[in-house]
């Protein structure tokens, strides 16, 4: 290809859940030439939406662990001149990282700090999507925007925002073309099946009961993965660079209501399928993520319904039953 005419887009983390819708919607929207970098094999096509996509042709993956393998990145960088870089790459669980908090920095921050301290000095870069997390903020209170400052209460909060300041420093010293994504908590078909929301609906389907950290009582603002990945192709093309950008919907919901809807759509009690059990460690105090900044510049908002979006999830598990029903169902982590 010439690429004069293509524009190249690299995606760290491509197997990851918000990797994998990106990277569906952007060969829909666009024609850029995309490349996903992971550190696993590309799971089955359950898993991936971009398995299906008539555009799959502009799309090659290739199993690359930043963390142990950046010197390959790097030369792979260089090959291909990338126009653009999302990194969803990340050690993403806050429980677990409590128990080896160096495992999380090494692949959020130390890998990452090698491989931008390399692309700073490269010309063919033109922007960086830096997708962090509003878990960032830690224990606050009210509304939340894009200028508040960053207290983090967990060792993978901690990790996400040390990698947030070292592009920042970047930027200022260097000129770095970093923009920042902050989603709130995303969720949707093809999503880990740890997470509270696919796990709800698996668990009811075997006869097991959910428990509910500090009774379910801790409010989130659940957002749709396509949602999300609207406003970060919106913030790619369009975000000014620098900026970081909030995407969520407005208010939030608690986990207990969640799980509760997810029971009744499968006709089922929530006193029947939940176990109240003692709060986490580091639990944040629920709080609203504001969002005008993307609303304002991009007229980007949310559009699927909560009950829509759970209904998906459902139908999702239940379409894949039998590949779903003999995997693990817990967070593990892969040194």
């Amino acid at each position: 290809m010439d690429r004069r005419s293509v524009t190249k887009l690299i995606v760290l983390g491509s197997n990851s859940f918000s990797g994998q819708d990106f990277i569906d919607l952007v060969l829909s929207r666009t024609d850029y030439a995309v490349i996903g970098l992971s550190r696993s094999c590309e799971p089955a096509p359950a898993f991936l939406r971009y398995a299906q996509n008539p555009n799959r042709a502009r799309f090659r993956f290739q199993r690359l662990d930043l963390r142990l393998g950046v010197d390959d990145a790097i030369a792979l960088m260089d090959a291909e001149k990338p126009d653009y870089i999302v990194n969803f790459a990340a050690q993403s669980e806050v429980a677990p990282s409590w128990d080896h908090p160096e495992r999380w920095f090494d692949t959020n921050t130390v890998a990452l700090a090698r491989l931008v301290n390399h692309l700073r000095r490269r010309d063919y870069l033109q922007r960086f999507v830096q997708i962090s997390t509003p878990e960032a903020y830690g224990d606050c209170v009210g509304t939340v925007r894009e200028d508040a400052p960053d207290n983090p209460s967990t060792p993978y909060a901690a990790s996400k925002f040390a990698a947030d300041m070292l592009l920042c420093v970047y930027r200022k010293q260097f000129g770095f073309p970093v923009l920042t994504v902050r989603a709130t908590n995303v969720y949707g078909a093809r999503q880990q099946l740890f997470k509270i929301i696919p796990r709800t609906a698996i668990y009811i389907k075997q006869g097991r009961k959910i428990e509910l950290h500090g009774g379910g009582r801790a409010v989130k603002s659940y957002i749709h993965i396509r949602d999300v990945s609207r406003g970060e192709l919106d913030i790619l093309q369009r975000g000014r660079i620098g900026e970081r950008y909030h995407l969520s919907p407005e208010g939030g919901t608690a986990v207990r209501k969640i799980v509760a809807t997810i029971a009744a759509r499968l006709g089922r009690e929530l006193s029947e399928v939940s176990l109240d059990v003692a709060d986490r460690p580091g639990q944040d105090a629920a709080y609203v993520i504001d969002s005008t900044k993307a609303r304002t510049e991009f007229g980007w908002r949310p559009e699927q319904p909560l009950e829509d979006g759970l209904g998906e999830v459902i139908d999702w598990v239940d379409e894949h039953w039998p590949l779903i029903r003999e995997m693990l169902l817990t967070f593990e982590f892969k040194p």
